[in-house]
């Protein structure tokens, strides 16, 4: 049985990810539109600067990176002990 001081722990842990993931997902979302609007500023020029095109890959890997962040699950917290090991791997 779970005393109250782990499951406040396990507890403020699953808060601390939500917010983390929100605010993940909000910078995400800024990342896209300046993404979008920057793409849109290009298609209207003629001739791309090639520093901008490098500039506009590096930003579409790192939202790549952010979007497989926030798919990856994390690992199930109220499946840990107190020490951090795995319950089931335990039994």
């Amino acid at each position: 049985m779970s005393t109250p001081s782990v499951s406040f722990r396990i507890t403020r842990s699953a808060e601390n990810l939500a917010e983390t993931i929100h605010a993940l997902s909000e910078r995400l979302v800024r990342m896209e539109q300046r993404l979008a609007a920057m793409e849109r500023q290009l298609s209207h020029r003629q001739e791309a600067d090639p520093e901008e095109l490098a500039s506009l890959d590096q930003v579409e890997r790192l939202l790549r990176d952010c979007r497989d962040l926030l798919e990856i699950e994390a690992p199930e917290e109220d499946q840990l002990d107190p020490n951090g090991q795995d319950f089931a791997r335990a039994a």
